[in-house]
């Protein structure tokens, strides 16, 4: 069962306490996609990219199972461009400069061959093009995922109330939620999210793992303790991509289900932040993975005898 992955394929320079990249490959539907062909393939790509996108990262990407059929090439334009730096807790950045160049012709087209796919993630755009994608869908899919942002909710929250009344899920982060919100509680929040459309709610809190809402159920997650966290940039869109590729894989989404592909998520956003880009994503194995899982289920798992 095949997966739509909707999103950014870009550069970055990064700059954080552990190193400097001038320009490496990102962007949230490269790491989506990374993260989620370990669970599922094919994977339809939906990007725009200009003439400097590296070649041998498309061959890589396609080596893993992502078709390209939905990524448009602008021979007259550079690709996306973003740089940040981080600050000395990881958890904060600053971002030095955002060049859109062919993001800012961005009206992705969906060909017939990704019609039958089932599930759909959204990455961070604009709510307007989040909602062209689900406007191009001749049948509702099984699940569709979005992730947005603070800036949205600034500059376009007419727009993207609409598309949160058309997903199912919706990955934000607890600073987000409350804006969104205007909730200070996550739980309250939650509850006001979900009356907005999502069915369920996946509240992310980086380095403190993340909640999932579900109308009165509520699971938490804890992150995994790293010694080394080198690049924090693709941890969200690796977690996204590891959430809806178990999704996809298992093809059950249920409330229980999800709890698994969040600490499934969980584990390759793990994976991500151990090296500059998604570099640490290509080299990762089934075992690793196996690996990882393991030593979640052991953070997370305790007995204990109620009187």
């Amino acid at each position: 069962m095949s997966l739509i992955v909707v999103g950014t394929m870009a550069f970055d320079a990064i700059e954080t306490p552990f190193g400097k990249t001038d320009q490496i490959v990102g962007g949230s539907a490269t790491y989506a996609a990374y993260a989620a062909s370990n669970f599922i393939q094919p994977i339809n790509q939906v990007s725009i990219i200009g003439y400097d996108f590296p070649k041998e990262e498309i061959h890589q990407l396609i080596s893993r199972g992502v078709v390209m059929d939905g990524v448009e090439m602008k021979k007259d334009k550079k690709s996306f461009f973003w740089s940040g730096r981080y600050h000395a807790d990881m958890n904060t950045r600053d971002t030095l400069v955002t060049d859109l160049n062919v993001l800012a012709d961005f009206h992705p087209q969906l060909p017939d061959s990704y019609q039958d796919s089932q599930f759909i993630m959204l990455g961070n755009l604009q709510p307007t093009v989040q909602m062209s994608v689900i406007k191009q869908l001749k049948n509702r899919p099984k699940l569709i995922v979005m992730d947005t942002m603070n800036f949205w909710m600034e500059s376009a929250m007419p727009d993207l109330e609409n598309v949160l009344r058309q997903v199912d899920v919706l990955l934000v982060n607890d600073a987000e939620a409350r804006q969104l919100s205007g909730q200070y509680s996550l739980v309250k929040a939650a509850r006001t999210i979900l009356t907005m459309g999502p069915k369920f709610l996946i509240v992310k809190k980086g380095e403190h793992g993340a909640l999932l809402f579900h109308h009165d159920k509520v699971f938490f997650a804890p992150a995994l303790p790293l010694e080394d966290v080198f690049d924090p940039t693709g941890a969200g869109d690796s977690f996204a991509g590891g959430f809806i590729g178990h999704l996809a894989k298992t093809k059950d989404i249920s409330f229980e289900n999800m709890k698994t592909a969040i600490i499934v998520g969980s584990v390759m956003a793990s994976f991500c932040v151990e090296k500059f880009g998604p570099s640490r994503l290509k080299e990762i194995t089934k075992a690793d993975i196996d690996k990882r899982l393991h030593q979640f289920r052991e953070l997370v798992n305790f007995d204990i005898e109620l009187s």
